[in-house]
């Protein structure tokens, strides 16, 4: 009877136990659940419709942002014409160095009335003619306007009314990284208004220039991995939005991918001044400065922190009647602070013979100031 009620007692002992971990599993559920009741959990439930509604737009965007380049390129491509030393240049892809003993280049109309901007070595000098292809595939003769052997311009014109013209950008304000359009005839008429893409690589760029035994420099060039080749020169160098940012000028032939235009600023104050009164009288100071850039690859001695260096002065100019010195640092121009020749040129083309300038120039670390009349190119 004893070990009967001692195992009722374990039995019972057990079913008491398992109650209270009923009745804790139970609270603490409730617990649980009160707690976490008031916290707002987010299911992601995806909108497959507006998603693809997104897929769409941004697709449609991208192929309307890809149709107005096409359209801006395609509307610039139209300005961009052929110039040829010779009248008949044929067909050239097969003759060796056809884009050089025929003349071969490029040019892009600037205005309405039928100016043409383009490279010197392309047009010829000042004065002289060359033959202008436009897009029609018809032919007329250019006189040389104006041109300058030093930056590598020229601006020709044609007697035409209504032409299709390009529009200028400001060369200033170019980023490295900003996408770029080269146009022109790379090797020939027959491979007319081809376009390469590309990016701005550096600005301000400076190249050597070997010819006939003498070395030169160009300066403030804009650099592009966009192709060049020899025909292309001459040929518009345009931004995103369809502007010309510069003329194509110069490749290395030495190494791929590695093309310069001289930046549009430098000769929009003469495009601007023909368009206006269908002529432009040059002025000058008649001197030639290097950027201080340039010093150290000219005399390692020569220290100078801003302004340009006059590196050479034409005999009987204003500069040389005036006292001007090779060596002389010129660090502004009226108000204008200088560091670039391209600043210095681009404030003289806004400028007529016989208009008076002041220099702000140091030599022998001294400043001085040089009151300057300037004279006709």
């Amino acid at each position: 009877m004893f070990r009967y009620k001692k195992a009722g007692n374990k039995k019972l002992k057990n079913i008491i136990t398992i109650i209270v971990i009923v009745i804790l599993t139970a609270i603490l559920t409730i617990l649980l659940y009160k707690m976490y009741e008031g916290i707002n959990i987010y299911t992601y439930e995806p909108n497959l419709s507006r998603a693809a509604t997104r897929t769409v737009q941004n697709i449609d965007e991208v192929k309307e942002q890809s149709k107005q380049v096409v359209d801006i390129v395609e509307d610039v491509t139209s300005c961009v014409v052929g110039i040829s030393k010779i009248k008949n240049a044929g067909e050239t892809v097969f003759l060796k160095d056809g884009t050089s003993s025929l003349g071969l280049g490029t040019g892009v109309i600037v205005s309405e009335n039928g100016y043409i901007l383009s490279n010197e070595h392309v047009t010829g000098s000042k004065y002289s003619n060359c033959y202008v292809t436009l897009e029609n595939g018809k032919t007329y003769t250019a006189n040389v306007v104006w041109s300058d052997s030093v930056v590598d311009l020229s601006i020709s014109k044609i007697n035409m009314k209504n032409l299709p013209y390009a529009k200028l950008g400001d060369s200033d304000n170019v980023r490295v990284g900003e996408t770029v359009y080269a146009i022109g005839n790379p090797i020939g008429f027959e491979f007319q208004r081809t376009v390469t893409s590309g990016i701005i690589s550096a600005v301000n760029r400076t190249v050597r220039i070997d010819e006939e035994g003498k070395s030169t420099y160009m300066e403030d060039l804009i650099q592009t991995d966009a192709t060049i080749n020899p025909g292309n020169s001459g040929g518009p160098l345009i931004n995103a939005d369809g502007l010309i940012i510069g003329i194509n000028s110069v490749k290395i032939t030495t190494a791929e991918g590695i093309g310069f235009a001289t930046p549009i600023n430098i000769i929009k104050p003469i495009i601007e001044r023909y368009m206006k009164e269908e002529k432009f009288e040059e002025a000058t100071l008649g001197i030639f400065a290097y950027d201080k850039e340039i010093i150290p690859y000219i005399d390692e001695n020569i220290d100078i922190q801003k302004g340009i260096y006059i590196a050479q002065i034409s005999l009987d100019s204003p500069a040389a009647k005036t006292g001007l010195k090779i060596g002389d640092i010129i660090t502004k121009i009226d108000d204008l602070e200088l560091n670039k020749m391209c600043d210095l040129r681009c404030y003289i083309y806004t400028k007529s013979p016989g208009d008076e300038v002041n220099l702000t120039i140091y030599r022998n670390r001294k400043e001085m100031q040089i009151r300057v009349k300037l004279g006709t190119k």
